[in-house]
């Protein structure tokens, strides 16, 4: 899976960096949702500037077992459907604190 982007956690448990594609170049913050209040909705929300593009869920990989979230997006940008990748910790990346955006084609 190609990498769109990479974020840094911040201290404050939300992550800041940029979504890449071929025509998109925007900085983003993947921020907790403080107010989940059940399993069906996202634990954290993306945005770009102020406005929300996006949603994220914890979730454990069956295989490896690792930690990840499950990234969804949708705005005009990207079309009319969803974008959705992972957001993981990023291979061979020395610093703890730098994960990748990789793209999950729906299909």
């Amino acid at each position: 899976m190609p990498a769109i982007g990479y974020v840094a956690a911040q201290d404050n448990g939300t992550f800041k960096g940029q979504l890449k594609t071929i025509s998109i170049r925007e900085d983003i913050i993947i921020a907790a949702n403080p107010r989940k209040t059940s399993d069906v909705q996202p634990d954290y929300r993306v945005y770009v500037g102020d406005v929300e593009i996006g949603a994220g869920w914890n979730r454990r990989s069956e295989a490896s077992g690792r930690d990840y979230v499950s990234l969804s997006f949708a705005a005009p940008e990207f079309g009319p459907r969803r974008l959705y990748a992972n957001l993981v910790r990023a291979a061979g990346e020395k610093r703890d604190d730098r994960f990748a955006i990789l793209w999950n084609p729906a299909d």
